[in-house]
């Protein structure tokens, strides 16, 4: 078979149906990429497909369906599994790390943990494999459906640490395991995996040192007319960020580089709107297109610099096989945020879900909510209180390395709405609860009610590497409130207002995007929006959360 992808679906890979899930965010058509009912395919879509933190993105179809999984880092539950029928429009139907039993982050660090994940499909079987940095290192999971539930971690032996690891199954039935190895200098290790067994038959050897460029990483191996094909990122996963490809007549190489390398990059447009692009995977439709998933971050210009905060995303770009059998990436290697729809396989956008979501004891915790490092067994109920959603908050906060009493979901967009309302009687003048902006550990804002009887307040307290501090205060009356924050590209606007008062929102701070950027707090995550509730002392602070609104209100 001509343009035969040999790393999708094989044909007895069945197509797995998954079932919309209330509550979960599917991708918010903008005015550039307006909705259109299924079939009736427009002109043009609009990256990014993923908005928001989702980086490193790995693709696989099974039939007519295609699934997506993205890195997580110290979030759990972890590698969100994310489903669609036209490559353009996702949404989330499982978490593959969801159980106790699979995985801890106690102790990591923000950014550490769970990385660059890659998804395959054969034979009926669907499989991730990926890299838990500072804990069990490379390892792989599986599932009948890709919605899971997903095994326990089976992990992959090595003398050395290796990262970004991907599986490919050749055809005759040999599965090479290839990963990232030797540091910021190094290049491609690859080996032979027994998945049955659960081990490598050899020892990772070098088979390809990139294009010159620091963290050659994220390997993948393809097939096609006889040949194989390795592409990597190079130069790192910011403004230097690029795509690179190799091909060889055998797996081992030698590999002979792409005539045109990098074969997609940005780091020669400091005007485009979209930077750091890399990280890509391939996939093939049913009717024979190409298309590549890979990451890239939307900058906004703030003093004097270039800065990113809601993470690395996800984005869409036709590839084209030339004449000469290498691929063509994007227009000419570059990729415009608005892109044509020829050669998708259609056009199936996902039910809208409502904005407000509410809680109740007979359901789950929808999918898109995380905890930070394990699942925070004991520090969140739906039962407690039927119809609120209780956190119950200890000495630990967001500036610790643990598990406070915090769940989150990604910011998706750049024009955002955040909405809760929080019922919270201090018991010591300095527990707290409300709304929070997260980073990482040493950057992050907080909306929170405080202090004892009548010295209750709202204070919104911006850290940022060092002290915390108030940047607003206003005296709370007894009762209920309603905490929101508006985002847009530059801002977050912070404000409260009591419940049943029928006043305008009371403006409480205004917080510069930059100052939670990953150039301003490094890491690779982005932005989350949150609840969070935390004790002075050892009695714990018990907050209850009636709703929460989330809300784009633009790109």
């Amino acid at each position: 078979m001509n343009q035969f992808f040999r790393h999708r679906a094989s044909a007895a890979c069945f197509a797995v149906m998954a079932f919309f899930v209330p509550g979960v965010l599917a991708q918010t058509q903008s005015a550039a990429a307006p909705a259109a009912e299924p079939g009736a395919m427009p002109a043009t879509f609009e990256n990014p497909v993923v908005s928001g933190f989702a980086s490193d993105p790995s693709v696989c179809r099974s039939g007519n369906d295609f699934y997506l999984v993205t890195s997580t880092f110290e979030y759990l539950p972890g590698l969100p599994v994310y489903h669609s029928r036209d490559l353009v429009h996702w949404r989330l139907v499982g978490n593959a790390l969801s159980r106790e039993s699979q995985l801890s982050f106690v102790g990591r660090k923000s950014s550490q943990a769970i990385f660059a994940p890659t998804i395959r499909c054969e034979a009926g079987r669907f499989y991730i494999v990926t890299t838990d940095v500072g804990g069990i290192g490379n390892f792989f999971i599986t599932a009948s459906d890709p919605a899971g539930e997903w095994s326990d971690p089976v992990l992959l032996q090595e003398s050395v640490f290796g990262m970004d690891p991907s599986f490919f199954f050749d055809d005759d039935g040999t599965v090479y395991y290839t990963r990232h190895g030797g540091g910021r200098n190094g290049g491609v290790y690859q080996a032979r995996v027994d998945l049955k067994a659960g081990k490598l038959l050899e020892e990772p050897r070098l088979v390809w040192s990139g294009m010159g460029g620091i963290w050659p990483e994220g390997p993948h191996l393809y097939k096609r007319d006889g040949w194989y094909y390795l592409m990597i990122a190079e130069g790192g996963t910011s403004y230097d960020h690029r795509i690179t490809m190799a091909r060889s007549h055998s797996p081992w190489g030698p590999f002979e580089a792409h005539p045109n390398n990098p074969v997609l990059t940005h780091r020669n447009k400091p005007d485009s709107p979209l930077q750091a692009l890399g990280h890509a995977d391939l996939v093939m439709t049913p009717k024979g297109d190409w298309w590549a998933t890979l990451l890239a971050i939307r900058p906004q210009q703030a003093e004097g610099g270039r800065h990113h905060h809601i993470g690395r995303e996800t984005l869409l770009a036709p590839v084209r096989w030339r004449e000469d059998g290498w691929p063509e990436f994007g227009q000419g290697g570059v990729l415009e945020p608005l892109q044509p729809t020829t050669g998708l396989p259609g056009w199936q956008p996902w039910p809208q879900p409502a904005v407000r979501e509410t809680f109740a004891a007979d359901r789950k915790l929808p999918l898109h909510w995380t905890f930070l490092r394990t699942l925070a067994a004991g520090k969140w109920s739906l039962t407690a209180r039927p119809g609120q959603l209780r956190l119950i908050g200890a000495r630990n906060g967001l500036d610790t390395i643990g598990t406070p009493a915090f769940v989150g979901r990604r910011q998706e967009h750049l024009n955002q709405r955040f909405a809760t309302e929080v019922d919270f009687s201090p018991a010591d003048a300095g527990d707290a609860a409300g709304l929070a902006l997260r980073m990482n550990e040493s950057h992050h804002a907080l909306l929170r009610v405080t202090g004892a009887g009548e010295q209750r307040r709202v204070e919104c307290v911006l850290r940022t590497a060092g002290e915390p501090r108030v940047l607003g205060s206003a005296p709370a009356p007894a009762g209920a409130l309603q905490l929101q924050v508006r985002a847009d590209p530059q801002r977050y606007e912070l404000a409260w207002r009591p419940v049943g008062d029928a006043k305008a929102w009371q403006l409480l701070c205004s917080i510069p995007t930059h100052r939670l950027s990953t150039e301003t707090a490094t890491g690779f995550t982005g932005v989350y929006l949150g609840l969070f509730a935390q004790s002075a002392t050892d009695k714990p602070a018990t907050a209850d959360f009636g709703w929460v609104d989330f809300e784009a209100l633009g790109p």
